[in-house]
């Protein structure tokens, strides 16, 4: 969904000004990316469990609480923002439901403005060959899991972030690079690589593309 800058800017002054609906129309604006983030990041052992539209509700209440500090200092796009809070919203329900699991290695990913979720290798594979519907591909769709997870946990850790963001939340590389907190061309060079690195694994995946 693209947004028009200078309307969210006029909505942005509505809010400073006190008008709650405007608050609500932006979250709208944005939910779909935010749901895809939360179920994209949602630890696989809550899945069935934890329902995406609930962590979406108590980030609306964080944003809510917390715009008055946001509105007086906004120093970071507003999308990010609520990016950034609905991400912590998730960790709190990964630890509040998951406990001392969540002390095993890699659960977390440590980024400029704070720890998140990360998406796991099986979530990103399980995105990625969510098109296989043929009984021939099904058949082979837990091979191929098992060696897109392998190939995905052999990618630096920040590449393969940097893949999550820009395809499958879809960030915009500006965006990236300001949640990662590195350079814009530092954000596109590693998208570039580890695009080509993703599109060399599948490619060696016989019968990936087929049916």
């Amino acid at each position: 969904m693209t947004t028009d800058p200078s309307d969210t800017d006029d909505l942005l002054r509505h809010a400073g000004a006190g008008d709650p609906q405007a608050l609500a129309e932006l979250f709208d604006r944005y939910r779909d990316r935010l749901r895809r983030m939360v179920k994209l990041r949602l630890d696989r052992r809550l899945q069935g469990r934890i329902d995406p539209s609930d962590v979406l509700q108590e980030a609306y209440l964080d944003m809510a609480r917390r715009s008055p500090e946001y509105l007086a200092n906004p120093s970071v796009p507003f999308f990010l923002w609520l990016r950034m809070l609905t991400g912590q919203r998730l960790l709190m329900v990964h630890r509040q439901h998951l406990g001392a699991q969540m002390r095993d290695a890699g659960q977390e990913v440590s980024l400029h403005r704070g720890a998140l979720p990360q998406a796991t290798s099986a979530s990103l594979a399980a995105q990625l060959l969510g098109r296989l519907t043929s009984p021939t591909q099904a058949a082979a769709r837990a091979e191929f899991q098992i060696r897109l997870q392998e190939a995905l946990n052999s990618m630096d850790p920040l590449d393969r972030e940097v893949l999550v963001l820009r395809h499958f939340e879809e960030l915009s590389n500006n965006e990236t690079a300001a949640v990662l907190g590195i350079q814009k061309s530092a954000a596109s060079n590693r998208y570039v690589r580890a695009l080509k690195r993703l599109k060399d694994l599948l490619s060696s995946m016989p019968g990936f593309f087929e049916g």
